[in-house]
């Protein structure tokens, strides 16, 4: 799979995509294929090594996460396989697919597409405490 690396803690342009291995989730853990992911400010601030969440190196940045689960580890029921879903999670968003514990899916509304048909297309989803995200479709087809 393809993934947006941060190898070297540096500005957005030091980020270098590469191809990586599958990854397998663990127990009580979900494979997501990305679709999209969120591009925010604290992603820059982490991979320049200046906010309070400090990953190993190397890593792929990037933490509100739209997909489909295309995998799911022990303990995850099978029903979640090809169910559209979004997923905060720390880091790992900016790759084809992305881990995130089972318990903190949340179910993509039917109305929201499942693909956005270019770069840049926002979607939006109001949650029940009214906080809006926002999904950036990343573009494989640059590599």
């Amino acid at each position: 799979m393809k993934a947006m690396l941060c190898e070297k803690f540096g500005p957005p342009e030091d980020l270098v995509l590469k191809e990586v291995a599958n990854l397998i989730p663990l127990a009580g853990q979900v494979r997501i294929a990305t679709e999209a992911c969120g591009v925010n400010f604290p992603d820059t601030l982490i991979i320049e090594n200046k906010y309070q969440f400090k990953p190993e190196l190397p890593f792929a940045p990037g933490g509100e996460v739209t997909g489909i689960v295309d995998a799911v580890g022990d303990g995850v029921s099978q029903d979640l396989l090809g169910q559209p879903v979004m997923c905060m999670t720390l880091s790992g968003g900016f790759a084809e697919q992305t881990l995130c514990k089972a318990e903190d899916l949340i179910a993509r509304p039917i109305s929201m597409p499942s693909q956005p048909s270019r770069c840049g297309l926002e979607l939006s989803r109001r949650r029940w405490n009214r906080r809006r995200w926002r999904c950036v479709k990343l573009c494989w087809s640059q590599s």
